[in-house]
């Protein structure tokens, strides 16, 4: 059962945020273990821009947009799912009732909703090297996911745009896909000698100049312009974002003001902490067990928000069912029986 109303008072058996593969998957594993679940998404998807998904069995070169489609309509089949859109703008414990309470927005109309156990799978939001023309051509001729893509771009003469510590190891897997890899540090990405000597090992040309931007029209990318004038020409490649997890939502208290997660002052003067307990890494990534219990009984998270980050979709989908059968065995042992989880 899809909902358009935003205002859900019943408690729920899960609420789950984000609408991806590792989501719409712990979904639909759950209304199908009889969980009254609420579906939770702001319909923003990072790899809009992509044109096709790969690696997926059975789906393999699909829409994302479509497959989330898919996904979404299996999921409101089931009359024990309550779909909505809205941006949540604060999940957090209420020990007076034992729940969570989640609450949100959407063009103005509000979500209030309580649920005994929460899914994180909200993603990432990416960062990109500042080049005007990266987002022309990003998910047509640039991709950020080699596995995902190498393989169409296989031969050709690549670009790997890098400004991150581990330029040396992504651009050796690029480097598996084509013999004519020039890597762009953009004068910022680490590299010391010993890094150096892998690359060019590998037959990889190390260009540390300033990138300025990439060159292209309507049929696609042809090169990249450095700051000093000069033109590589350059059918494709990749681009190593920075990531980032916006989780300021996941708060420790359930009675503050909404407006104080907007950076307000709540009415007794208190602005409301991060969710107390809550471990993450060093990436700001939410640390989990092996089936996604994060260190807070009764949250969990799954997909790219939890380490080691990105990953391809069919690979989010598994582990979102693999939450799934965690949830309802601990709903089943009443969130008492947590061996697994995170200390």
């Amino acid at each position: 059962m899809s909902s358009t109303a935003h205002t859900v008072p019943v408690v729920h058996d899960v609420a789950i945020i984000g609408a991806g593969p590792a989501g719409l998957s712990a979904a639909l594993n759950l209304v199908r273990a009889k969980r009254t679940v609420l579906l939770v998404d702001a319909n923003r998807p990072r790899n809009a821009a992509t044109l096709r998904s790969h690696g997926f069995l059975t789906r393999d070169g699909i829409s994302p947009l479509e497959l989330r489609k898919l996904g979404r309509t299996e999921v409101e089949g089931y009359p024990e799912a309550t779909v909505v859109q809205s941006v949540v703008d604060l999940v957090a414990p209420d020990v007076d009732t034992d729940t969570w309470r989640v609450h949100g927005s959407w063009r103005g109309t509000e979500l209030e909703a309580r649920a005994r156990t929460v899914v994180v799978a909200t993603g990432l939001r990416e960062e990109f090297p500042a080049l005007p023309m990266l987002r022309a051509f990003y998910g047509t001729a640039v991709h950020s996911c080699v596995e995902c893509d190498a393989y169409d771009k296989a031969g050709q003469p690549l670009a790997f745009i890098c400004e991150t510590d581990d330029v040396v190891d992504r651009a050796l897997l690029i480097a598996s896909w084509t013999d004519d890899l020039i890597v762009y540090t953009n004068g910022v990405a680490p590299l010391d000698d010993a890094g150096r000597a892998r690359l060019a090992s590998a037959g990889v040309v190390v260009d540390e100049r300033v990138v300025e931007d990439l060159e292209g029209d309507r049929s696609g990318m042809t090169g990249v312009r450095l700051a000093d004038g000069h033109v590589e020409p350059r059918t494709g490649g990749f681009v190593r974002p920075v990531w980032h997890a916006d989780l300021d939502w996941l708060r420790t208290s359930a009675t503050t003001s909404t407006s104080a997660t907007s950076g307000n002052t709540a009415e007794n003067g208190d602005t409301p902490g991060a969710l107390e307990g809550l471990q993450r890494d060093t990436r700001g990534l939410l640390v989990v067990d092996r089936v996604g219990r994060t260190s807070v009984p009764g949250l969990y998270a799954v997909g790219d928000v939890t380490p080691p980050g990105p990953e391809q979709l069919i690979v989010a989908a598994g582990h979102g069912a693999a939450t799934a059968a965690a949830v309802h065995r601990d709903l089943v042992g009443g969130l008492a029986d947590l061996r697994d989880a995170v200390q």
